[in-house]
């Protein structure tokens, strides 16, 4: 794959893979990305995962024709992209690798091996001349490992933006770009948005004309759209107007709560109402869209004196990655002692800029004309600015 006249794709397609990082269901595969930058000297930017070295040789062999690489870049010590730093550096004896201070260190953690004889270590504004293209490095410590570097090339006006702007999915898959996207960012570097939103304000001064990540399709046109999810994800803003309910209900009157309450939304007006049973969905969906959308309802039963263990962990998600700015409204469901509320209150209370709803609803075991009409105020208050 030609991405310019001097720049070669020599990545691979992964379509064994059921779990990235063991846990994120990627039903069509992952994309390993590497890159070739021909000029008077060769670099190729960052390996591949682990299984699949032999193949991308064989890649770089083919872009190459004949010619050796003088330059190892790697941005990203994560194993999917610096497993083959090895068996690239047997392969070609006699090139350099070029990484950050921290980079080395990693990979004598990895390796037992920082091929000191061989280092290049760069940092913030150092460049590298291949001839006609220099490459300049940026620093993106945390986003999101703190060795992480990205590479710009002025010539043909490329961002090499490591695991930045990446999403789940092999090249050969037809799907949308930002659905993968959005999950793979919130699951993986949701965590760090000051950081991210540190590294456009860098690339803002930038002339980016096509995007390389480390995972996913080479972005060359209408990059605007690409840069402006990528900021309203890492400022925590609301993207998609619409209304989240995540619930658990063990014999089932929390979730007729539920529906009631999705059936009020949407007779009220609400422009999108998403439900996710968090015992049944996958998890990275739920998460995803709770930071895509402005509004959350949480309900769940109260469960040996705490709460249900799934919506235990589906907030966990929520404040490890540092859920914030939204509108949050309570179910909760208890036969004798309903304590749910105050439990997941109590477990949102670090993160920043949350409304509670005035209203609330509570459950004795079924429902009956008092929650009815809590439900129905409920959605008065969720659905008043749609009206």
């Amino acid at each position: 794959m030609n991405i310019t006249q001097d720049i070669q794709y020599v990545g691979v397609n992964d379509h064994e893979i059921d779990l990235f990082e063991g846990q994120y269901d990627v039903p069509n595969g992952m994309a390993y990305n590497s890159y070739a930058i021909i000029d008077e000297k060769i670099a190729i930017m960052d390996t591949v995962d682990a299984r699949f070295g032999e193949e991308w040789l064989k890649n770089i062999e083919m872009a190459l024709q004949g010619r050796v690489p003088d330059y190892l870049v790697v941005q990203h010590m994560e194993p999917d992209h610096s497993a083959n730093i090895t068996t690239f550096a047997k392969a070609y004896p006699n090139a350099k690798i070029v990484s950050s201070a921290k980079a080395f260190v990693m990979m004598k953690n990895f390796f037992g091996n920082d091929f000191a004889d061989r280092q290049i270590v760069v940092g913030e504004g150092i460049t590298l001349s291949l001839g006609k293209h220099e490459l300049t490095f940026v620093t993106a410590p945390m986003v999101h490992w703190p060795e992480v570097i990205v590479t710009y090339d002025s010539a043909d006006k490329v961002l090499f933006s490591a695991d930045g702007f990446g999403k789940f999915g092999a090249l050969d898959a037809d799907e949308d770009w930002a659905c993968e996207a959005r999950r793979y960012y919130i699951g993986i570097v949701g965590k760090y948005g000051a950081q991210v939103q540190a590294l456009l304000k860098k690339a803002a001064g930038l002339d980016i004309q096509i995007i390389c990540p480390l995972h996913g399709p080479i972005l060359t046109e209408n990059l605007g759209y690409y840069l402006h999810l990528y900021n309203t994800w890492s400022s925590y803003g609301v993207e998609s107007e619409g209304i989240v309910i995540a619930y658990t209900s063990v014999y089932g009157n929390t979730k007729k709560a539920v529906m009631r309450l999705a059936d009020l939304l949407r007779e009220k007006g609400c422009p999108k109402v998403t439900v996710n049973d968090l015992a049944r969905c996958d998890m990275a969906e739920a998460v995803e869209d709770a930071f895509r959308y402005g509004k959350l309802v949480l309900a769940t039963t109260t469960y040996n004196g705490e709460i249900f263990p799934f919506m235990r962990e589906f907030i966990h998600h929520l404040t490890e990655r540092n859920f914030q700015n939204r509108t949050v409204a309570f179910i909760e469901n208890g036969s004798w002692a309903p304590m749910a509320t105050r439990v997941m209150k109590g477990l949102l209370e670090k993160s920043k800029n949350l409304i509670f709803t005035e209203a609330t609803v509570r459950l004795l075991s079924a429902m009956n004309s008092e929650s009815e009409a809590q439900l129905e105020a409920l959605a008065d208050e969720l659905c008043k600015e749609y009206k």
